[in-house]
């Protein structure tokens, strides 16, 4: 049974659209595009390079599915860590409109999105890894099919554009298990999935 991985960059006000660059996503009149490029730093490539280390598939929205296609496959040196796997291993990509996909080892997921993913989860041993896709990882968080979230917050408050955690957003608790800081102040934290929130109180009883 394969695990279900999200790697996703946000603010500090929980925004991930068009983490690395200008015109990546400009939807709502974002102008504020390319926020996480000045924190970039050694241990945040090194970090991304652990991530592709243990992946085995990749499950990507049209829009990630898209920047990345257009990039990736340019990157031809056998030696880059990322290139290699992307460039290498299954892709699925959620999409009711992509019939074509010119990227190789690309499958479309066209159908019911609960079923597809969990047939994938069925017959992948290894990490099914999700890379941004903000609104389909949303999709995937309401249908409790996210097993474990690599979440790097950025030291940076943008006002305005998507945010990954909305309001109406299923209640959702995490188990912390690891996390960094890089040089550059960005929060890199592994939390697995844990259900949904416990809750308590603070108020002391009535008869202490």
């Amino acid at each position: 049974m394969g695990k279900l991985v999200s790697q996703i960059f946000v603010s500090l006000d929980g925004v991930y659209q068009a983490p690395g660059g200008p015109m990546e996503d400009t939807r709502g009149g974002f102008e504020q595009g390319g926020w996480t490029v000045p924190y970039n730093d050694e241990d945040f490539g090194r970090f991304v390079t652990e991530v592709f280390g243990s992946v085995d598939a990749f499950l990507l929205g049209r829009r990630t599915y898209d920047i990345f296609a257009a990039y990736w496959p340019k990157v031809t040196d056998p030696a880059d860590p990322v290139a290699s796997k992307l460039n290498g291993l299954p892709k699925y990509v959620a999409s009711s409109t992509l019939t074509d996909p010119e990227w190789s080892g690309t499958t479309v997921l066209g159908g019911d999105l609960a079923k597809e993913v969990t047939a994938l989860k069925e017959r992948t041993d290894g990490e099914i890894q999700v890379h941004g896709s903000g609104a389909l990882l949303q999709a995937l968080f309401a249908l409790d099919l996210v097993d474990a979230v690599h979440l790097l917050t950025f030291p940076v408050v943008l006002g305005a554009g998507r945010r990954l955690f909305p309001e109406g957003a299923v209640p959702t608790a995490f188990r912390h298990r690891g996390g960094l800081i890089t040089s550059t102040g960005v929060s890199i934290q592994s939390y697995d999935l844990a259900g949904r929130p416990e809750y308590g109180s603070y108020e002391l009883p009535e008869n202490a």
